[in-house]
């Protein structure tokens, strides 16, 4: 008590309080300051003890009788208008979490907000929320959005794997040109070819299933049609040797065979494997039974040749990752869906199972009708008959929209994201490949060229002057050819430009 008083009286003989902000310094009355003796300025005058004092403030000069304050000397400014009008006003230069932890340092109310700024902030806060919840948002998916750029970087892992190994440069530059096609024409030229067999087996497979192309032996039994078998083989011979070429060249094959892609491109050949094996079998073995079954599942599961078209296709790339990623919200829409399933079957069958005009006279039958409604399909062919199912059918749309919207919205976005990086992993792939020239063409340096003739030119002029004087040794030919090498090089530095 002794210490505050000591230290307290001078001030309140003067009547001011030495402050120094962040340098600068400023005076204040105590009858300002005690117009709020609830903030930080104000309590500051109640203080009878050394350790009082600097819990409030950074350091205290008892010489000067100054109290220091290491904070931002331009918000103190708003800071006195304050003590003097009782209303604070907004800082453009500081971004509203900032000024919100200023007056909460300071001690100073958001409802000692001015009426010209209180809308403004409001706005700002809103909007600074809406943006921090997105950043938190995207830090949690930040792992699986930073796959691609781990996926890129691999790239440049696999390359260093190939060192010391059998045909390390010849396996480097197949596998260099199958895995990236933007590595030189000659990659690109691969994957449109892979990509017109894939498209071919495809058609292929569709117009199979047309009554036009089914024909049958003398046994009753279905035979694919000749063409057809043709285009068949030569698209699985085309899978195949593509398949056993990646897995020759690959720089790890357990990797290899773990990646999702290569897993389809074998799936994709499987069945035609195994069903001439099936065929051999029902052949030599006629008591077997389902056999034809069998291979007609095989022959169905050729469908997964359709996912192969994901190794030339960013978008199908990046739904993949999406779905992948998107377990939570698709679990999600999945519960939303389930629960008002459950709902909306039992309200229906209680309300139209006295009714013998309508088919909803089970609950799983009313677990058919509130799917379709629900997912707003809406096949028709159950529906309410009575004005009281006819309103609950009403009801499951609308929450149905609502349901089926929530979710979706994030996975959407999600989507977006995941395409953007696959984009941008791709781009970035081509241009560092771009920097290490293809090794398919020539590569010439037009700078090194000019550096080379000048250093030539200035050679012959060293030559020339050390010799007879009133011999001109330059060559006219290398002077031409020298501005030639120098207009070229303008040239590649405005295009560059």
């Amino acid at each position: 008590m002794v210490y505050g008083q000591i230290l307290h009286r001078r001030e309140t003989e003067e009547g001011f309080l030495n402050l120094n902000v962040g340098g600068f310094k400023q005076q204040v009355e105590h009858s300002t300051l005690l117009r709020f003796p609830h903030t930080r300025l104000g309590r500051l005058l109640s203080c009878c003890s050394e350790d009082a004092i600097l819990e409030l403030c950074d350091d205290y000069s008892v010489a000067d009788k100054e109290y220091y304050f290491d904070r931002n000397p331009r918000f103190f400014r708003y800071v006195l208008n304050f003590y003097h009008t009782g209303k604070i006003h907004l800082m453009e230069e500081l971004c509203i979490f900032s000024f919100s932890q200023e007056i909460e340092y300071w001690g100073i109310k958001e409802l000692y907000l001015d009426s010209c700024c209180i809308n403004k902030f409001q706005e700002q806060k809103e909007c600074a929320v809406d943006r921090d919840w997105d950043q938190r948002s995207d830090d949690q998916q930040q792992p699986s959005f930073d796959s691609s750029i781990e996926e890129l970087s691999a790239l440049d892992k696999d390359l260093v794997k190939f060192e010391g190994t059998w045909c390390s440069e010849i396996r480097k530059n197949i596998w260099l040109r199958l895995e990236n096609p933007g590595y030189s024409l000659l990659a690109k030229l691969i994957a449109v070819a892979s990509l017109s067999v894939v498209l071919t087996s495809i058609v292929a497979m569709c117009v199979h299933s047309m009554p036009e192309f089914q024909q049958l032996d003398a046994n009753e039994k279905e035979v694919e049609d000749p063409v057809l078998a043709i285009f068949e083989t030569v698209c699985v011979v085309c899978f195949t040797v593509e398949f056993v070429v990646r897995l020759s060249v690959t720089p790890c094959v357990r990797k290899f065979l773990a990646s999702p892609l290569n897993v389809i491109d074998f799936v994709s050949v499987l069945p035609f494997y195994a069903t001439l094996v099936f065929e051999t079998i029902d052949e030599e073995n006629e008591n077997l039974e389902n056999v034809g079954k069998v291979v007609q599942i095989l022959r169905l599961m050729r469908i997964f040749r359709i996912l192969k078209l994901a190794r030339h296709s960013v978008g199908l790339r990046s739904l993949g990752a999406t779905l992948r990623h998107s377990y939570h919200e698709v679990g999600l829409l999945l519960l939303f869906l389930s629960v008002g399933i459950s709902i909306f079957s039992v309200l229906i069958y209680f309300v139209e199972r006295e009714s013998e005009e309508s088919e909803l006279q089970t609950i799983p039958v009313g677990w058919w009708w509130a799917t379709i409604s629900m997912t707003t399909v809406g096949y028709g062919d159950t529906y309410p008959v009575t004005l009281a199912g006819k309103l609950i059918g009403t009801l499951c749309i609308i929450c149905g929209l609502l349901v089926v919207a929530l979710p979706i919205t994030i996975i959407f976005n999600k989507f977006s994201k995941y395409y953007q990086r696959h984009k941008a992993m791709d781009i970035d792939q081509c241009n560092k490949e771009m920097k290490s020239h293809d090794p398919d063409l020539p590569y010439f340096n037009v700078r090194d060229l000019y550096a080379h003739k000048m250093h030539s030119f200035i050679a012959s002029l060293s030559s020339g002057s050390g010799g007879d004087s009133g011999e001109d040794n330059t060559d006219a030919s290398s002077i031409q050819d020298m501005d030639t090498v120098g207009n070229m090089a303008a040239l590649e530095n405005g295009g560059a430009k």
